[in-house]
């Protein structure tokens, strides 16, 4: 399967899910209000993680009937979908059980010096040890390089979420960030994995746009930690080296700005952001 038949497939599957799972959606427990105070369906990166499930299952009975590729599961599928599998659900947690002020990680570990253990923060300590996981994979990393790109995976999927507060934003930035490394990556295993995973977010950015639903922590998970996952299996040193830097340099930066203030003020990047959204939007 080519990295472009992948994507179609990610975004074809969602697309079945989200008219299929449109009564799911509209439960009253994933019911949360937007920015401009709509009330709208959370969580609906869970599409996201049913569509890769979905999508591996399906090229495993084909391959089964001796249609297209052998149907094991290649390392870099079977790490994709426990990254999605695991981040998908401390994000999940975090949508249906969180609140309150406790914002940020600044705000999470004030909450646990007073003795009150957020989801926020477990969601962090979680996405930290599915990271580790995820890298301490047998003949995959060991000793320095499991930390460093451990926490490569861990930023990347924190990241995601501090880009999450627009309509679009996460999966137009997500999109900026996979050109590049889909290029890099070219047809190897992992650029075949994460490619069905890219398009199910493409096939969701119409309703993300138009207000309709929120992918919400689950989904902004599933998406930064594939996207670190891609440059951890995909990237040398030098590249791995580079884009943990730059992570830990925006993460320390979402705690002391606002980057929805940021992007209002770059001509660019206020037209990027702001493109395709109902034109009523205020500022997120």
């Amino acid at each position: 399967m080519s990295v472009i038949v992948a994507i179609l497939v990610g975004v074809v599957t969602v697309l079945f899910l989200r008219i299929a799972g449109g009564e799911m959606l509209a439960m009253p427990a994933l019911s949360r209000t937007n920015y401009r105070g709509l009330p709208l369906p959370t969580a609906a990166g869970i599409l996201i993680v049913l569509a890769v499930l979905v999508i591996e299952a399906g090229r495993a009975i084909l391959g089964a009937a001796g249609v297209g590729e052998d149907p094991g599961l290649t390392l870099d599928r079977s790490l994709v979908l426990f990254a999605a599998f695991g981040f998908g659900f401390l994000g999940f947690v975090d949508d249906l059980l969180g609140g309150g002020q406790d914002r940020g990680f600044r705000g999470h570990v004030r909450a646990l010096a007073q003795g009150r253990l957020t989801t926020g923060f477990l969601k962090l300590f979680g996405g930290a040890g599915v990271a580790v996981v995820l890298v301490a994979t047998p003949g995959f990393a060991t000793g320095r390089r499991l930390i460093t790109d451990a926490v490569l995976i861990a930023l990347a999927a924190n990241f995601a979420n501090l880009l999450d507060l627009a309509p679009g934003r996460l999966i137009k930035a997500s999109w900026v960030a996979y050109l590049p490394l889909a290029v890099v990556l070219g047809t190897d295993d992992i650029a075949i994995a994460i490619a069905p995973i890219m398009g199910a977010a493409l096939g969701l950015l119409p309703d993300d746009l138009r207000e309709r639903l929120m992918l919400g922590d689950t989904g902004a998970n599933v998406i930064g930690a594939t996207l670190g996952l891609g440059v951890v299996l995909g990237l040398g040193s030098e590249g791995r080296t580079g884009v943990l830097v730059a992570l830990i340099v925006l993460n320390v930066l979402a705690e002391l700005l606002s980057f929805s203030r940021v992007i209002e003020r770059v001509r660019f990047l206020r037209a990027f952001d702001r493109w395709g959204q109902r034109p009523e939007r205020r500022h997120a």
